[in-house]
């Protein structure tokens, strides 16, 4: 499940959703595309997730470039450096290009998501 991650005004990335938890990552899938308005958080930026979903396989601990889910802030999140989550999040994939985009996001940066064809 490709996607791409525009930041307006800033450069496009691309990221792939995996199987580490499946549901949440085709109920992100299957709602695309979605935008939101960027928060950043020490090595994240992260942004309102148009799904409720509960924890899956959650996770306390993210590697560079994780793309996840934090259920109780319903918010789809890109970890572009070595910071972790606040808590537990559910990983739902990995960006493959241009992870640096994400060290220029700012505040209330607007942000889209859309599906890429295999």
């Amino acid at each position: 499940m490709k996607i791409e991650i525009e930041v307006i005004g800033k450069g496009t990335a691309e990221g792939i959703l995996d199987d580490r938890n499946p549901v949440t990552a085709h109920k992100i899938f299957k709602n695309l595309p979605f935008e939101g308005e960027a928060n950043t958080w020490l090595e994240e930026v992260y942004f309102d997730a148009p799904i409720k979903e509960e924890y899956e396989n959650p996770s306390t601990s993210t590697s560079k470039g994780d793309i996840s889910y934090w259920p109780p802030g319903t918010a789809f999140c890109i970890f572009y450096g070595q910071s972790q989550p606040a808590s537990a999040v559910n990983n739902i994939g990995k960006i493959h290009s241009n992870l640096e985009l994400f060290r220029e996001v700012e505040n209330d940066d607007k942000i889209i998501i859309r599906r890429l064809n295999d």
